[in-house]
């Protein structure tokens, strides 16, 4: 038996892809845009809804769950009890998965894996953690060129050295909690 159906309701994106509604079948919930079966796996829990939209090769399967205005492009993969919610995008061929959490404006694209992941707004710039690499902002780097560089990062950006003080602080305890 099938999770999901079409509900004939479409819209078309910037770029001519259409998207087409989905709605679970027993019982009923309007889920959010996929542009094909293959973007949503017919097993497990998993789910998009809201506003949410899957599109190109990427794919969502397992009890991962994309909701909000999240989007998942590209050869994405998103699976196993993975959440994308929120503005968040994943993209190119990133993989979330596990017990990661993407939301907020976080972006995960390129050759990313996530596993574990978390996302902080701070004082100037947000905050999002993997267990290899930190995103501050628009600089990501491995957690070894943070620990090395903050303060000159920091510098180039204009932070205080309040600032850079109060982002060590919160990059040490992070860290602690991803890997």
């Amino acid at each position: 038996m099938k999770k999901y159906e079409f509900t004939g309701e479409t819209k078309e994106e910037v770029c001519g892809t259409v998207l087409k509604q989905i709605k679970r079948v027993f019982d009923g919930q309007i889920g959010g845009w996929i542009e094909k079966e293959e973007n949503l796996s017919q097993v497990g829990n998993c789910f998009v809804s809201g506003n949410a939209q899957v599109l190109g090769n990427a794919q969502v399967y397992g009890d991962a769950q994309v909701y909000g205005d999240a989007r998942v492009y590209g050869n994405a993969l998103v699976f196993e009890d993975a959440q994308v919610y929120g503005d968040a995008r994943v993209s190119g061929d990133a993989q979330v998965f596990g017990d990661a959490q993407v939301y907020g404006d976080a972006r995960v694209y390129g050759n990313a894996l996530v596993s574990k992941c978390l996302f902080v707004q701070q004082i100037k710039y947000s905050i999002t953690v993997t267990d290899s690499h930190v995103f501050i902002g628009c600089e990501m780097h491995t957690w070894e060129v943070w620990e090395r560089d903050i303060e000159e990062i920091g510098k180039k950006h204009n932070y205080t050295d309040k600032e850079i003080k109060q982002v060590k602080t919160l990059l040490k305890v992070l860290k602690e909690q991803v890997q």
